[in-house]
């Protein structure tokens, strides 16, 4: 049994208040001795106390974690768990609760890793999205003399020095163009100086857009936050200007966002899962009024609340996609669950292409319906509800979190050496299958034996684990299958800075419009695009980018831009640029 601790009764309830416990312990401090009405609340008070426990263990684990993160380790790495070093490549085998669990093998003690490199500065080169501005030496060029020993010629090295200058600004900047007007004194006429021609004639530019755009739904920056910012810098910006910016370019930006959900529904392999959102039309009072106002019509705006017509709940769904070696960001935000929106994605999936691997938690409104996919489960969740109970089932849990160490650090090697999906499995399959062997055997004989309290949070914790097995061992039998769902949780960590900055969308045509520039953001950062000059190019190239959307991709649509520059260069169209001469 280890050292789990017994569940104590429940304690008696008496009526206290503050007053009485101010004095027991202002006669505790005195040395006084207590009476016995104080003995007797005081025993209660730590009965209580032990009580309230004993229950956050074994049932309310989300609070134990929400006390984790206001107080306790701010990772869940298995030495933050464990508070301890884990040495080694495998849990101790056929080791039992309380024996050799705890243990680490001084025969595979890991060697000292070198100390971690310094945060020195950025170089030069860190600095890729900055202007460049080449300054020519004041006196020499390449081919004179040199000046010191009079006898060599300079040549110019091939890479300059360099003089990095940061300047600070108002996110949206302004300019304030002042043209010249000269009036005629006899008639009147007035003459006013031309806009220059790099001008355009527009007040806010396309880049505007893409600006507000990247820090309201990249960065979690409200409308009027940032309205409040520009106001105090001078450069009024209403949030009512910013919605209206960012709306008139949404559809500039369709087409591609419509391309990244066809492509990908073609991946291999799709993560998906969702949080919690707001949307102020589809809340309380004014959905009820809506629904009262328009009757039937408010329904069939429900069009994607198929199973239950009273469904009030609001998510946004994140999906992310692996195809053809490029990773894919889809958000969606509405009644529906994760499951049902990669459903609507899966349903433009060529016919020919057989079912992708899913990587979700296991909740069944993850699972896309009736399509078929090879389902896996998220290990870390499984993780996840031990380290939740290790306060009380140490020796247990550590065992559990020293065997999944291992995985973890062969996944970790396989990355390193850049291993294709079918190595990666073999590789698995001859490190980690008899890890996952052993805890398996290990996990069935906690239950089977009657060694843990089925209802415990350690016993939940096996039991979920046993019972979704199968998926969250995919990875030893499918080439290509994930351990996690982390890179979806990342993903949706945007959507929770929004949710925290903003508080909610106003109507649907607002959630639709932050999923679409959510997406291509996102989508831009996981490929190593710049999602401002992505944003930019879309507009700037809208009809091009209808046309064909598939060559406007985060990760190929500089290829596009280059084609089609050489393309419309003069030698490409045989134009040659006339010289100005002087007439006399």
């Amino acid at each position: 049994m280890g050292n789990r601790k017994q569940k104590p009764p429940p304690p008696k309830i008496i009526d206290v208040d503050q007053k009485q416990f101010d004095e027991l312990l202002a006669h505790a401090e005195a040395g006084q001795a207590l009476s016995k009405e104080e003995c007797q609340l005081l025993r209660v008070a730590f009965g209580s106390l032990s009580y309230l426990q004993n229950l956050l263990s074994q049932k309310s684990i989300s609070i134990a974690r929400l006390r984790k993160l206001l107080f306790g380790a701010s990772t869940e790495t298995t030495k933050a768990v464990l508070g301890e070093e884990v040495h080694g490549t495998s849990p101790p085998a056929g080791a039992e609760a309380g024996e050799e669990a705890g243990r680490s093998s001084d025969a595979q003690e890991a060697a000292p890793k070198p100390p971690p490199p310094g945060h020195g500065r950025n170089g030069a080169d860190a600095y890729w999205g900055a202007e460049r501005i080449p300054v020519p030496h004041e006196s020499l060029h390449p081919g004179d003399d040199c000046p010191e020993c009079q006898k060599g010629t300079l040549y110019q090295l091939p890479r300059p020095a360099t003089l990095i200058r940061i300047v600070g600004q108002a996110p949206v900047p302004a300019k304030v163009y002042e043209l010249q007007r000269l009036r005629c004194s006899l008639c009147g006429k007035v003459f006013t100086a031309q806009v220059p021609q790099d001008v355009g004639a527009d007040k806010y530019d396309i880049t505007v857009a893409s600006m507000i755009g990247l820090l309201k739904y990249g960065t979690g920056m409200p409308f009027n936050r940032l309205a409040g910012l520009q106001g105090s810098l001078g450069i009024p910006l209403p949030a009512s200007t910013q919605w209206k910016l960012v709306a008139d370019a949404a559809p500039g930006l369709r087409a591609a966002h419509e391309e990244l959900i066809r492509q990908g529904a073609q991946s291999d392999l799709v993560y998906n899962d969702d949080t919690t959102n707001r949307i102020l039309d589809r809340m309380g009072k004014r959905l009820d009024k809506a629904e009262a106002k328009n009757g039937s019509a408010a329904q069939s705006e429900k069009e994607d609340n198929e199973k239950d017509p009273e469904r009030r709940g609001i998510f946004t769904s994140g999906i992310v996609c692996s195809c053809a070696g490029h990773l894919i960001a889809l958000f969606f935000t509405g009644w529906k669950h994760a499951g049902e929106n990669l459903r609507d994605v899966l349903v433009q999936r060529a016919s020919q292409l057989g079912p992708p691997i899913q990587m979700c938690d296991a909740l069944s409104r993850n699972l896309p319906g009736e399509l078929k996919t090879i389902l896996a489960n998220c290990l870390a969740h499984a993780r996840r509800k031990f380290a939740d109970v290790v306060e009380y089932f140490d020796k247990e849990v550590g065992y559990v979190l020293k065997a999944l160490a291992v995985i973890y650090k062969n996944d970790a090697d396989a990355r390193k050496q850049d291993l294709s999906p079918e190595t990666r499995l073999q590789w698995h399959q001859a490190k980690s299958a008899p890890v996952m062997k052993e805890l398996h055997a290990w996990l069935t004989r906690q239950i089977e034996d009657r060694l843990v309290e089925p209802n415990s949070g350690l016993g939940q914790a096996i039991t979920f684990m046993l019972k979704h097995w199968a998926e969250l061992t995919l990875f030893l039998r499918q080439a290509g299958a994930p351990l996690d769902n982390n890179i979806c949780e990342r993903a949706l960590k945007k959507v929770i800075l929004h949710r925290k900055n903003a508080m909610f969308y106003l109507t649907d045509n607002g959630a639709r419009v932050g999923d679409m520039y959510m997406s291509l953001i996102y989508t831009c950062q996981l490929c190593g695009a710049n999602p401002f000059d992505y944003l930019t190019e879309l507009q700037r190239h809208a009809p091009e980018v209808a046309a064909n959307p598939a060559s406007w991709m985060p990760w190929n649509y500089r290829e596009t831009l280059a084609v089609a520059a050489v393309a419309t260069s003069p030698a490409a169209t045989g134009t040659t640029s006339t010289p100005w001469t002087t007439v006399s």
